[in-house]
């Protein structure tokens, strides 16, 4: 059972000379140093909140914040589920996701109700622990993906939902903030949701930080809920792009690795890097070195699912088999933009990028609830959940 329940949420009131821009951010893990210094030069700006750690703790982000909510800068609603419709271009076509962010209670993984899809980083999970003690308030959102609601209860949504904030982003992403506190749709909601399973498209380090906050708080239950923006599974918006491997090679010289590479995987040469990309779709992966040689990459089929995924492959065979980098023997970086990663190879800024295919919903839920984890960075759902509109405070 998910329990999915509205809340009394903080959210920005915006003086004369602001504009809900000035508040409000992409999510923590995805802001560049220039970007983060623009923002933080923002007075109450989120990631004021969640940035700026002294001494790796967070009691001055907590001055800030309280002092925020004294001054009339951040204002309570009554309870409320909050509707967050984002529009945007894919690939040429115009998309319109719709998540709605309450409080979804947290469980450990084993009790099968939400389920998680990728491995995580356990100093991150530290620092965002450490968040949560200070501030005492979720203030960004983790991303669910659910079986959706019936059509009567997503009309009732639309109709009780009121326009608070619209910004559309340097993307061109625009983001539109509405506020659903009519009683019964909020009833129906949590009602409805409870016979549903959640699995965490973004934010698996932000959900286990607040499992474990909410066990050091045995007993507290404002402390057992984490703030959840929820997209259902068949929402015409779901887009999922790949995120690229970049390799930075220490003591192995691109010869070599070829010659390791073809060893486990059947590789074929591509003319340039424009044709292996237009052939990609047809293979698991794109090789592409530093000197401009490219290579389109399978492997045979095996009994484990697990060797039909990518980034599985591309892991065990490639980052770990040839580059040896879980002993720390290579450096690999991440992108999810194709066009980028071409650009930094083209500029010879890495040894070796792993080019991979979108990956397929159903091949994440299908994997992930036979509880299987994959890579780190093995999705990346465009456009980001964007933190700062609403914030819970567990007081």
């Amino acid at each position: 059972m998910v329990v999915f329940v509205p809340f009394p949420g903080f959210r920005p009131a915006l003086k004369d000379n602001e504009s809900i821009e000035d508040r409000i951010s992409p999510p923590y893990d995805v802001i560049g140093p220039e970007y983060l210094a623009e923002l933080q030069s923002k007075p109450h700006n989120v990631t004021r909140f969640t940035l700026m750690p002294e001494n790796g703790r967070y009691q001055k982000s907590r001055e800030e914040l309280d002092a925020a909510i004294a001054d009339g800068s951040l204002v309570q609603d009554p309870e409320s589920f909050y509707l967050y419709r984002q529009t945007f271009d894919d690939n040429g076509t115009v998309r319109v996701r719709t998540g709605l962010a309450g409080l979804l209670k947290t469980e450990r993984f084993e009790d099968g109700n939400v389920i998680p899809h990728e491995e995580t980083f356990s100093k991150v999970k530290a620092d965002r622990l450490n968040l949560l003690r200070d501030m005492e308030t979720h203030l960004e959102s983790i991303f669910g993906i659910y079986d959706g609601f019936t059509d009567s209860l997503n009309e009732a949504i639309s109709s009780a939902a009121e326009p608070l904030y619209d910004y559309t982003d340097t993307d061109g992403v625009r983001h539109e903030y509405f506020r659903v506190s009519d009683p019964k749709v909020l009833a129906s909601i949590t009602e409805e949701m409870r016979d549903k399973k959640m699995l965490i498209a973004d934010g698996h380090h932000r959900y286990e930080t607040a499992l474990n906050y909410s066990l050091e708080n045995p007993g507290n239950e404002k402390k057992s809920y984490v703030l959840a923006t929820m997209v259902a599974s068949d929402d015409d918006g779901l887009v999922i792009w790949p995120t690229h491997r970049l390799i930075k090679a220490e003591d192995i010289g691109e010869n070599s690795a070829v010659k390791k590479i073809s060893k486990t995987l059947k590789v074929e040469e591509a003319e340039s890097p424009e044709d292996m990309m237009s052939k990609l779709k047809d293979h698991k992966m794109g090789l592409y070195f530093r000197s401009g040689k490219c290579l389109l990459a399978d492997m045979d089929s095996e009994s484990d699912p697990m060797w039909n995924l990518d980034t599985y492959i591309a892991q065990e065979k490639i980052i770990y088999g040839v580059y040896k980098a879980d002993e720390g023997k290579s450096s690999v970086s991440y992108d999810a933009e194709a066009d980028s990663v071409m650009k930094k190879m083209a500029d010879k800024e890495f040894d070796l990028a792993i080019l991979l295919n979108d990956p397929s919903l159903q091949t994440i839920w299908d994997l992930s609830m036979i509880g299987k984890r994959m890579p780190k960075k093995t999705t990346f759902f465009f456009p980001k959940i964007w933190s700062g509109f609403v914030f819970y405070r567990m007081l």
